[in-house]
């Protein structure tokens, strides 16, 4: 049996791109993906916008707490995904990278913050389909 690859999204404040992402990877990938959201400065709350948006899409985010970014995390992790946060993310070899360009909703109104949503949530799906492809219904097991 494969294990369960774990994801880590990083934004600076942990308050709106990284915890949708997070939000969306559960919410599709449920069990097959373990996963993990950090910032390199985060913010007190989850940015109530992002919030508001992920509730549009059934997905409740507004328990979960920005958390500070560790280099245990990152160890911890099979995918790294990060999301304008620049040096602060520290490097280990064999670890997979990728560096979304998203634009940051902090301070964004709705409509804004609805189009950022939705480019995490195309992302995601790749994301999922790449490292956790749904088991075939014909698949033993």
């Amino acid at each position: 049996m494969t294990p369960t690859p774990s994801v880590l999204f990083v934004c600076v404040h942990n308050a709106g791109r990284s915890q949708m992402a997070a939000g969306y990877l559960r919410a599709i990938a449920g069990d097959r993906v373990e996963v993990r959201s950090a910032g390199s400065e985060p913010e007190d709350e989850i940015n109530p916008v992002a919030v508001a948006a992920m509730a549009e899409e059934g997905i409740d985010i507004a328990g979960t707490t920005p958390k500070i970014l560790t280099v245990d995390a990152v160890r911890e992790s099979d995918v790294v995904i990060t999301m304008g946060c620049g040096d602060a993310c520290p490097i280990f070899p064999g670890k997979r990278y990728e560096d979304w360009e998203l634009e940051d909703p902090a301070g964004k109104d709705l409509a804004t913050v609805r189009r950022v949503r939705d480019d995490i949530r195309a992302r995601v799906e790749s994301l999922i389909a790449d490292i956790a492809p749904a088991a075939s219904p014909n698949a033993g097991g």
